[in-house]
């Protein structure tokens, strides 16, 4: 409460030159400009801890949510003309690219010239980001590749063959692929079906965006993906482009005068000037939890080269969303391809907890598939993009065997025992029929369990649902057209439907950043009344059943203060979690 009463008044006091800078800043008749070149997210993702920041930098992201802002304080401008974007390189989902478009389109919607710079040429994805812009610049010698979307697989069961490895699957849903490569020597006839549908929505959605370029016309813009690529200049005589120009040539397109620079601000300065001053709160007020699914879903997380959703953080943030009182909704943003399946149960059964005590939206982002969907399924809706991968309703399982291999470089292997399956997981041997049929009783099983938690929180029979499941997935508009997906749209629409359930669609949202270890229940404990005097004064407390919880500053690292017990002599302890 004090920090945040001295952070206010340091906030009035420099207020006024605030103002003041705020309106001497920016020339009327001026672009904001952006320059991207890095990868591209919806939210900021939750800083690392402050050591971190300092040994390891992190690379700056550009995020949906700061354009959203921008688009909205740069609506109600007038004295800016538009937004210039320079683009260098494209990282970021399809789903994400798609927000992207959003942003452009409401801006262009709006009255703001929107202009695309990309000095090194457009694929596929820049094209289909700048098409909805004003006006579009390539640099000289460079080409305009809108070619459309390819699926390519690899499959290794030759060269597994030729090693001496033996993969035995189990899968179940025909169109559950994921081990295919291991036990085929080209696509199935189910995977060629379902990658097909996908690539049918994505080049449908490409040439609609480019069909803008030439009044409608999907044909032509079909006919400029199967012809491409294109030199820029021919790109322009096509029409695909606007303009052929150096970085230095930009400025007279603006409508500098010769000789003069265009009137450019960046976006990160135009956001920090304008965006109104946000006074912190002294007292917690209520807000939405954002909670983060992302990479594939597993137990635990030892080593990873990239993103990975573990059970044991996730479920905790879970937790500090059903606990805490100031969380009055929470939107689960999901971008996983799955994984554990126990892992993944372990997350649902924590989301159905959360959800029968507060409203829970699933927002799938690029991809939301398999496990992705399992822990989704309690929610009270369910929204994705058009281009997001989901469904994948189906369990796969792979055991190797390595006994040629082993007998090629000359290892052979003993075993001594008690249990006739106690070596049933050795990779020396295959598996007898009788420990197959036991892993195939399971698989079984964990596909029955997938069913009926889709079918319990879709609310439909298990019968429908099996006819939707067998494994496949689907692009986010075709889940939505069999009843997967509630709605279509970005997580902006995500975070509007969780406002609308809990009350209040003034409520900001936060991210809940897991706390650092399980916050499991104590036993029943009084609170002291001492202590509860204490925290009383001071405006902290929080009672949740027979605990203290002190929720702080959600929007910084979100941290609880639990209060527990400490042995059977009543002394009492504060942990930071």
């Amino acid at each position: 409460m004090l920090i945040a009463l001295l952070s206010n008044l340091l906030l009035l006091l420099f207020l006024p030159l605030r103002l003041l800078r705020r309106s001497f800043a920016f020339r009327r008749g001026g672009y904001i400009f952006l320059d991207v070149d890095a990868r591209v997210v919806d939210h900021e993702p939750p800083k690392p801890p402050l050591i971190e920041r300092w040994t390891r930098p992190q690379r700056p992201v550009l995020t949906i949510v700061s354009l959203q802002e921008l688009a909205r304080l740069l609506i109600a401008d007038p004295r800016m003309k538009g937004l210039v974007i320079r683009v260098r390189s494209l990282s970021g989902g399809p789903s994400v690219i798609a927000a992207f478009r959003d942003v452009l389109v409401k801006l262009r919607e709006a009255g703001k010239e929107v202009v695309v710079h990309a000095p090194m040429g457009a694929d596929s994805a820049v094209m289909f980001l700048a098409s909805a812009a004003k006006s579009i610049v390539v640099g000289p010698e460079t080409q305009v590749a809108p070619l459309g979307y390819a699926a390519e697989m690899q499959f290794v069961k030759r060269t597994l063959d030729r090693l001496g490895i033996e993969p035995q699957v189990f899968a179940r849903g025909t169109y559950k692929s994921a081990a295919e490569p291991l036990v085929r020597e080209d696509m199935s006839p189910p995977q060629r079906e379902q990658l097909e549908a996908i690539l049918d929505t994505r080049h449908s959605l490409l040439v609609e965006a480019l069909s803008e370029r030439c009044g409608g016309d999907r044909s032509k813009a079909a006919q400029w993906i199967d012809e491409g690529p294109y030199g820029a200049v021919q790109a322009k005589e096509l029409g695909l482009v606007d303009h052929v120009a150096y970085d230095d040539e930009l400025d007279g397109l603006l409508g500098a005068p010769e000789g003069q620079s265009a009137r450019l601000v960046s976006m990160h300065r135009y956001l920090r000037l304008k965006r109104p001053t946000r006074w912190r709160p002294v007292l917690g007020k209520p807000v939405v939890g954002l909670i983060e699914v992302h990479g594939p879903i597993v137990s635990d997380v030892r080593f990873s080269m990239g993103a990975a959703a573990a059970e044991e953080p996730i479920t905790r943030a879970i937790r500090v969303a059903r606990l805490d009182p100031r969380i009055r909704a929470v939107v689960l943003h999901i971008d996983s391809p799955g994984g554990s399946a126990l892992a993944s149960d372990r997350i649902h059964h924590e989301v159905e907890r959360l959800a029968a005590e507060k409203p829970v939206v699933a927002y799938f982002s690029n991809v939301a598939a398999s496990g992705g969907y399992y822990i989704a399924a309690p929610a009270r809706s369910i929204i994705a993009r058009p281009q997001t991968i989901t469904g994948s309703i189906g369990v796969v399982a792979t055991h190797f065997v390595l006994r040629g291999l082993l007998d090629k470089l000359g290892v052979t292997t003993d075993v001594v025992k008690r249990g006739a399956r106690a070596d049933m997981n050795s990779l020396a041997r295959p598996l007898e029929d009788s420990e197959r049929a036991v892993i195939e009783r399971e698989i079984d099983a964990f596909y029955s369990t997938f069913l009926g938690v889709v079918a319990r929180g879709r609310k439909r029979s298990v019968e429908d649902i099996e006819k939707l499941a067998q494994g496949r997935v689907y692009s986010g508009i075709d889940a939505h057209a069999r009843g997967l997906v509630d709605e279509l749209g970005g997580l902006d629409l995500a975070l509007e439907r969780a406002t609308e359930m809990a009350g209040d669609p003034r409520l900001e949202s936060v991210i809940i950043d897991p706390p650092r270890f399980s916050i499991s229940p104590p036993p029943p404990q009084p609170v002291p009344q001492a202590v509860q005097s204490v925290l009383s004064a001071l405006g902290l407390e929080r009672l949740v059943g027979e605990r203290l919880v002190l929720g702080l500053n959600l929007s910084q690292n979100e941290r609880i203060l639990l209060y527990e017990p400490l042995g059977s002599d009543g002394r009492t302890w504060f942990d930071r979690m």
